[in-house]
């Protein structure tokens, strides 16, 4: 069940946030909250790939 959220939440962040990698975003020169999309982004991914066992 979690992975099918995690799965719709990637998709919906694939279509409304920015991608920082095709943008050739330095991560040493990124603002806070373009860390926070970062983060947020590798969470819901890595949490659609793997299933419920991350900690």
């Amino acid at each position: 069940m979690g992975t099918i959220i995690f799965n719709l939440l990637a998709k919906i962040n694939k279509v409304i946030l920015p991608s920082y990698t095709k943008q050739g975003l330095d991560l040493a020169k990124a603002s806070k909250f373009q860390l926070a999309i970062i983060g947020w982004r590798y969470f819901v991914t890595s949490r659609a790939l793997g299933g419920e066992n991350h900690n």
